[in-house]
C-alpha cells in the first residue's frame, strides 16, 4: 500500500474552495491519509504554491503551511486544524505565522501542492522553523510522501 493523501473538500488537481483562503474562512481544509508504511513514526506536512507571485513568471515558492511531528497514530486533520494532535509541531510560513495561511493569489491561477511525509523518526524541537530546515531535519527520514495539489484564481 502507497502513502495517500485526500481532502473531502476538493479533489486532486481540483479547485480550492473559497472557504479554505484569504477571501473567506482561510481555515485549512479537512485532510486524511492512509497507506503509511508500518515503521513510521511520525509525519511531516507542508503546504506550498510554486507560482509566487504570478504563475506566468514564478519567482519564488510560496510556504503556506508547516507541521512536523504529528504522531504516527494521527490519519487526518479536520477542517480548521486550530488544535493539532499532541506533540505535533507548526514551523514558519511566509505569511510569518506558525498556523495556516490559505491561498491568497496575487494574479491569475496558482497550484497548492500538500505535501505529507511519513518519516522514521520524530524529528527534535527545531523551536519555529522554515520549510526548509524541517526539510533539512527530514533528509534521510523519509519513508513515504504523498501530495495533495488543488488550484485556486482570486475574482478580480
Amino acid at each position: 500500500m502507497t502513502l495517500q493523501l485526500t481532502s473531502t473538500a476538493f479533489k486532486d488537481g481540483g479547485e480550492i474552495p473559497a472557504t479554505y483562503t484569504c477571501d473567506s474562512d482561510d481555515v485549512s481544509p479537512p485532510l486524511a491519509w492512509s497507506g503509511a508504511p508500518a515503521s513510521t513514526k511520525s509525519f511531516a506536512l507542508v503546504v506550498d504554491d510554486p507560482d509566487a507571485p504570478d504563475p506566468r513568471a514564478p519567482r519564488m515558492v510560496w510556504v503556506h503551511w508547516v507541521v512536523y511531528n504529528l504522531p504516527a497514530s494521527a490519519a487526518s486533520l479536520d477542517e480548521g486544524a486550530r488544535h493539532l494532535p499532541h506533540g505535533a509541531k507548526t514551523g514558519v510560513n511566509d505569511f510569518r505565522k506558525t498556523a495556516y495561511g490559505g491561498p491568497c493569489p496575487p494574479v491569475g491561477k496558482h497550484r497548492y501542492f500538500f505535501k505529507l511525509y511519513a518519516l522514521d523518526a520524530v524529528l527534535a524541537d527545531l523551536g519555529k522553523p522554515t520549510k526548509g530546515q524541517v526539510e533539512k531535519a527530514m533528509s534521510g527520514h523519509v519513508l513515504a510522501e504523498a501530495q495533495l495539489m488543488g488550484t485556486y484564481q482570486r475574482d478580480r
